[in-house]
């Protein structure tokens, strides 16, 4: 069976995590999907570690699965001409330099457009191509801090708490970019008409904030460091520690999970509403919940079905027989050396997917120089 993006062609500039992401999961529904590399050492998370394979990082490898890669020198002329043939024929084009490197380069909108008129240009960058700070260097943390994010949960001075997710680069860049991309091939069908989608980070973090921004527009009462419903703020949803240093993941915001909940761990009934001092009842839940090992909160959890649950590890999460049977690490990569590990989940529907049974690879650097630009250099 054909993905549901069989026959689209996407030149790929990007390095690194929010483009890359991006185009793995067009990859994954079927586009043909060329990465443009420098010549030599390729786009820079070839170099991180660990290495997998024998050759490029497992990063490199997670992210740029069954993409082809060409290596060209972007800086030379004649090398950089050797690509008009694939912009003719591109549908779309990804890049994530600062703004006005492509078109130093003469690989700008504007230059494809006047190759291939109906072509679909998306930048990701951190602020966006216009404004006061559209030539800031930064990274996740800094898009995190700029749009207010970090400050909901920052921990104390004495230990500060770091974001355990790259947010910015792929809720604030990928999914933005997919969106987009989709909505501008869907308009393409319609009027073909391309389009130029300019996706900054920093500010496609606020819808994840729409909490906040109606709590504090409205009330005028800003949510602070950790004193809000959902960043622990309550005694109903919060993380507790076990006795064998694990923690629970404890989220009964609703009164009828919250009445089976303290049910559950036989709570003090004086303590059970905890609008009366939410610091006394989170001392007592904090006590209880500390007083056992999670094997034994485990079951009591399962059974009073109140939204609470044991933290898991990475590798527990990935052998879960839930995740495990709905098929979410089937997908396999295979190294240069002929080893395999599970392929990064990618939110496809199976019926949008390109049908494979067959692990697939990331590409080698420059090796469909050949088969992409009639050349091997």
């Amino acid at each position: 069976m054909k993905g549901a993006l069989d026959g689209i062609r996407v030149l790929d500039f990007s390095t690194l995590l929010p483009g890359p992401m991006a185009t793995l999961i067009l990859a994954e529904a079927g586009a043909e999907v060329i990465k443009v590399e420098r010549p030599g050492r390729g786009e820079e998370m070839r170099s991180y570690v660990p290495k997998w394979g024998g050759s490029d990082s497992s990063n490199f490898h997670l992210l740029n699965r069954g993409k082809k890669s060409i290596a060209v020198d972007l800086k030379d002329p004649k090398s950089r001409a050797k690509l008009t043939p694939l912009i003719e024929s591109a549908d779309i084009v990804m890049e994530q330099f600062r703004p006005g490197v492509m078109a130093r380069l003469g690989l700008s909108y504007d230059d494809m457009r006047a190759i291939n008129p109906d072509i679909i240009y998306c930048s990701i960058t951190g602020y966006g191509q216009t404004g006061p700070k559209a030539m800031v260097a930064g990274h996740d943390l800094n898009y995190q801090g700029d749009a207010g994010m970090a400050a909901l949960s920052l921990g104390t001075p004495e230990v500060p708490v770091m974001p355990p997710a790259l947010t910015a680069d792929i809720a604030g860049g990928t999914y933005p970019a997919l969106v987009n991309i989709l909505m501008a091939l869907w308009r393409r069908e319609k009027t073909g008409e391309g389009a130029q989608i300019d996706i900054a980070m920093a500010e496609n973090l606020f819808p994840f904030l729409y909490w906040a921004q109606g709590e504090g527009q409205v009330t005028g009462d800003w949510p602070g460091n950790g004193d809000a419903l959902v960043t622990g703020g309550t005694p109903r949803y919060r993380l507790y520690p076990t006795s064998d240093g694990r923690f629970a993941a404890i989220a009964p915001i609703e009164q009828k999970f919250w009445e089976g909940f303290c049910a559950a761990i036989d709570l003090d009934p004086a303590l059970r509403d905890d609008a009366k001092d939410p610091a006394a009842t989170t001392a007592r839940v904090a006590e209880i919940l500390a007083s056992k090992p999670a094997s034994h909160w485990a079951p009591i959890f399962e059974a009073a079905d109140c939204c609470c649950s044991i933290v898991n590890g990475l590798d527990e999460a990935m052998s879960d027989p839930h995740f495990r049977a709905r098929g979410v690490f089937d997908h396999q990569i295979t190294g240069p050396d002929g080893s395999q590990m599970p392929a990064l989940p990618v939110p496809v529907a199976p019926a949008f997917r390109a049908a494979t049974d067959e692990a697939r690879s990331a590409p080698a650097l420059g090796a469909d120089n050949a088969a992409c630009l009639g050349s091997t250099d």
